[in-house]
Formats: C-alpha cells, structure tokens, sequence
C-alpha cells in the first residue's frame, strides 16, 4: 500500500515520497498508530475525550484539546494554537485512546500551559501558507549549514521546521559541546527574514528525524515504532556474548544500538541457571576455567589450567553440581566422566516453517544407487548392441 507520491514512476523507477511528512496514509507515515477502540461505542451520558493527538513534521506528536467540539477523524488537517500565531498538523488519534497515552506520558488535559487548543480545521489558504513554508525548508538548510561552517561553530544543523503560519522557523541542531549561537541567529534572521528558534537534540532524537536503514536492511525503530529511548550500556552486549566492536553495535546515530535491550531480559532469564565463568572447577586431575558458554543449548567448555588447547564441554546443571561438590570440600575425579557422548552429539534440527527446502538437505551425502543404475543399464545396452553386430557378420 503506498499513496499517490509514493507509486512507481513512468519508466518502472518508485517515485519517493514527497509529502516531507505529511503523508495522510498509513504507508509512509512515521509512528503511525492504529486506533483499537475506534468501533467500540461510548456508554449512555458519557462524552467524549476532548484530548486530540496532532503530527507535525518527521513524527513530532503534540496533545491538543478539542475545546470547540469539531468533528475530527485520522488525516484531518487542523490549525492548533502556537505560543504567538498557529500552526498546522495532521489528525493522528481521537478518542478514548487518546485518553491512556496522555495518562501514560503524565500529561493531564486540563493543564492550559502544556496543553494548548485546536483552533478549527484547516482552511485552503492555511494549507496553500503550510506548504509554501515546507518548500523552503530544504534551501534553507543548505545555506544554515555554510552560515555555521564560515563561523567555525563546532555544531550541525540537522533539520528545519517552519511552524504552519510561516511566522517562525524552528532549527534542529546536534553538538557534542556547548555553542555560542548568538552572532549565528543574527545571520540567520539577516538573511531568512522570519523569527529564529534553535533547539538541540539528541544523537538519537536526531536518528529518529531524520530516519534510515539499519544494519538489518529494516528501517530504524526510533523513526517507525519506537518512542522512548532507554540507555544502552555495553553490558548489555557482554550478556549476550557479541564481539565488542564498537563499527558492529554502533548504530545509526553512532551510539549502541537500541535493539541490544530487546532480548536482554530473556538472556537474564537463561543466564540465572548457568554459574559464573570466573568460577573454577576443582578436580583431581587438576583445576578446570571456564572457556566458553552456550545459552542456548545449555553447554559449558571448560579447560584444566595448563592444558589449554583441550577443552571438555558439560550442561550447566553439571557444573552447578560440581560446585555444589566443592563447597563441600570434594572433588570429583575428572570432568571427562561428565562428558557423556549425548553432550558431544547434540545436534540441532531446523523445521520447514515457510515452505522452503529442508536447511539441511546439503548435510548428507547423495545416494549412489542411481549412478550403480545407470552404470548396469549401460552394460546391457552395450552387450545387446555387440550381439546384434555379431549375428548380422555371421
């Protein structure tokens, strides 16, 4: 599904989006979300929410009130109020929806400072200033970024918002310190004629403007789904045994990758019932360090201290009992008593779940009947073939 602007061109060649953000489909909208109680009725005698969900520009969300009782539904294109004019956004969300994600995110609708009011649905002419505004943005920014560049400010303009009455532009800038802006805003209001607003952002809030295509050929969660940042820390990859190199769990945005805390409690979960790998194993063929670990099938390769290029694997639950054994002063005689050959041989099968070939079907060796086959069948037809020559000599 794809709107108007996003179809494939003449020549077979996809066109791209074109709205700057203001798609009113669901194909090529960022953080869309789908209204579940949409069909649901409200009881006799209760109203509706007043609170009204509004998207501006690359996803940004602000809560509204529906003070003048408007007929809104999704994609409708509104004039909210501003701090000096208005702007203009799109209908994301109506409803008692509205109601749990302004509870979730503590925002309380009868607050008049945080909490502003929709105006009326956007007219012809509001639409005809908004888009004329949005024009200007890309320009802009090419030449926000030489102004910076000439002034050696230490700071990256990564995007520019116009507010839907043309009366302000907003600049979005990322920098690892802090800038003195002041003589920049001056070139800025010199050269663009309009009231100047910067705001920095994160490197993260800026991947999530901006959007992109992660290493895993899908488009960046903080640009399509995702709306809270939690903190990632590298013990999050030490958990789940990755390489700690920083070109590999390093995203987009170049901080570690939002997607190593999606399976991480799974993998706190599994890592309770496997000991700890600094812990040795006393035995009486001498003292076993733990090498490597298998979360998933529940293996541990141990090594005797000396004997490093030798390496003895067991489940967890049978290092578990040997240092339950040495807590109790005893040492077992050895771990090759533990490493039964099922351990050895555990060997994992993959299903046909999507209707593809077998993933092992190049593990077994072919078959050589059919070449035995061919080999007799070639032997008889030469054999019939020198008797018939023979008979027709004779």
């Amino acid at each position: 599904m794809a709107c108007n602007s996003c179809t494939t061109g003449k020549d077979g060649q996809p066109k791209g989006c074109k709205n700057n953000g203001t798609c009113g489909t669901d194909s090529c909208n960022k953080l869309t979300v789908f209204d579940w109680l949409a069909n649901m009725s409200l009881p006799n005698g209760q109203e509706p929410f007043k609170g009204v969900e509004v998207r501006y520009k690359n996803g940004r969300k602000q809560y509204y009130k529906n003070t003048e009782s408007l007929t809104l539904s999704i994609g409708d294109i509104v004039a909210t109020q501003a701090k000096s004019g208005h702007d203009v956004g799109m209908v994301t969300l109506t409803g008692e929806l509205v109601r749990v994600q302004m509870k979730r995110k503590k925002i309380d609708i009868e607050d008049s400072e945080n909490v502003l009011k929709i105006y009326r649905k956007a007219s012809q002419k509001d639409i005809d200033i908004w888009s004329k505004s949005r024009d200007k943005e890309e320009p802009m920014k090419v030449k926000a970024r030489q102004f910076a560049i000439d002034l050696n400010l230490k700071m990256k303009i990564s995007d520019i918002e116009y507010q839907g009455d043309g009366s302000k532009a907003t600049f979005y800038y990322t920098a690892e310190e802090r800038v003195d802006f002041r003589e920049l805003i001056k070139v800025f209001a010199r050269e663009f004629r309009t009231r100047i607003e910067m705001r920095q952002v994160g490197f993260r809030q800026e991947a999530a403007r901006l959007g992109g295509i992660g290493s895993c050929g899908r488009e960046l969660c903080c640009s399509t789904w995702l709306t809270d940042f939690r903190s990632v820390s590298t013990s999050a990859a030490r958990y789940q045994q990755l390489s700690l190199n920083p070109l590999k769990l390093a995203g987009q945005c170049g901080k570690l990758k939002c997607c190593l805390n999606y399976e991480l409690d799974a993998y706190l979960d599994a890592l309770k019932g496997f000991p700890k790998n600094d812990t040795k194993l006393y035995t009486e063929k001498g003292v076993a360090v733990c090498q490597k670990t298998d979360i998933f099938k529940g293996l541990m390769w141990y090594a005797y201290e000396g004997e490093w290029m030798n390496w003895h694997v067991i489940t967890a639950e049978q290092a578990n009992e040997i240092i339950s054994k040495n807590k109790n002063k005893e040492k077992v005689i050895s771990l090759e008593e533990y490493a039964t050959e099922h351990v050895l041989d555990t060997k994992t099968e993959f299903e046909n779940v999507v209707g593809q070939d077998s993933l092992t079907r190049f593990d077994n060796p072919k078959s050589k009947r059919k070449r035995k086959n061919n080999r007799s069948r070639n032997k008889n037809r030469n054999r019939n073939r020198n008797q018939k020559q023979n008979a027709k000599k004779n």
